[in-house]
């Protein structure tokens, strides 16, 4: 019964339990799981494909939980925060490879796989059917990721061109040679929160700022946030069907194209104005060349105190709610792709918002 796996990954998200084999082990151990389960067998890969194969299920699931705390006056959208945190995938980052090692990569991968189909003739008697048949597949799904990771490299390569376009100071230097994973071809080298580069997902998540509801949920290749604010303003007028009063965003969200066509739906936007090191500090919120009047008024507004104010509520929103959904076991994915990720983070969001609503009524 769909009710039962959903309410055991429930449960399991809400406890940060992040794998498929933990909540199997729990089904014959804990009370709890079993009490779900009533007397069902379960096992893991039955748990891990539910999961990662219901993506429009889940969201729908997360537009009715929305529009029911709408109606109970918990969802407002008077303030809506969102922010983005990087999340480490299962990759490693020595399975990120160049063109030329990813093609003898796949030469070994499409021989492992000749040779195993080939063994099906003269079968060892040490090992048995299902073994075979593991084997079988974990050379042909490595071989599907090899290829896939060849298939990314034109996306990464722009991807870099376009960073060194806008960031590079010597515009002669050589952009180095592109490199995907063969764990995990989607995934893309970030710097986190501590400095480091490694791999992983950008997770951007909105929250209604009455009672810490998420609102919308996405998930990026993208190392940084900018450009990320107005897709997300779309997805939560899609989900509630009305439009925020003021959008509440760090920075890194704070682009002129975004920024512009949020004033221009009538959305309030709050964000904080940076100034380059060479500028003195009184050229902070004055107009600049190529600003549209949109971006001119969100100068001038975010100069006033009162602006300011409401502002600093963005952090105890948005970090709050990234708190949040660290504890539910959003440390590491243990997933791989970028539809699998997102259909684990809609999991997370339902989970999420269930015990807000839990919380309310209490």
């Amino acid at each position: 019964d769909p009710q039962v796996l959903l309410a055991l990954w429930l449960l399991a998200t809400v406890e940060g339990v992040g794998s498929a084999r933990r909540p199997d082990r729990l089904c014959g151990e804990h009370d709890a799981y079993r009490w779900l389960c009533g007397g069902v067998p379960i096992n893991y890969h039955m748990l891990s494909d539910f999961r990662v194969a219901h993506q429009g299920a889940l969201d729908e699931l997360l537009t009715q939980i929305v529009a029911s705390l709408m109606a109970a006056g918990a969802v407002t959208l008077e303030q809506v925060a969102q922010d983005g945190m990087r999340v480490r995938t299962g990759a490693g980052a020595s399975s990120f490879r160049r063109k030329e090692r990813l093609e003898k990569c796949l030469l070994e991968a499409r021989a492992q796989v000749a040779r195993l189909v080939k063994e099906r003739e003269h079968p060892d008697p040490l090992v048995s059917q299902r073994e075979r048949r593991a084997r079988e597949r974990v050379a042909r799904e490595r071989e599907e990721r090899v290829e896939e990771a060849l298939g990314y490299l034109p996306q990464v390569q722009g991807a870099k061109e376009r960073q060194q376009q806008t960031y590079a100071i010597d515009k002669r230097a050589k952009v180095t040679a592109p490199r995907a994973s063969t764990t995990d071809p989607q995934a893309r080298v970030m710097k986190m929160p501590d400095g480091g580069f490694r791999p992983a997902y950008n997770v951007e998540l909105a929250t209604d700022g009455a009672e810490g509801v998420i609102v919308g949920v996405a998930v990026t290749q993208q190392g940084t946030d900018a450009g990320q604010a107005l897709p997300m303003e779309e997805q939560v007028v899609r989900r509630t069907g009305q439009q925020p009063g003021a959008y509440l965003m760090d920075g890194g969200f704070a682009t002129r194209e975004d920024i512009t066509a949020l004033e221009e739906r009538g959305i309030t936007v709050y964000a904080p104005v940076w100034l380059p090191r060479s500028k003195p500090e009184e050229e902070r919120f004055q107009p600049r060349y190529g600003d549209s009047p949109q971006v001119v008024r969100w100068r001038q507004r975010m100069a006033t105190e009162e602006a300011k104010a409401v502002y600093k509520k963005r952090g105890a929103i948005a970090e709050w709610t990234n708190a949040q959904v660290r504890q539910h076991g959003v440390s590491r994915f243990t997933v791989r792709g970028l539809l699998k990720v997102t259909t684990v983070m809609l999991l997370v969001a339902v989970a999420h918002n269930l015990m807000r609503w839990i919380t309310l009524i209490r």
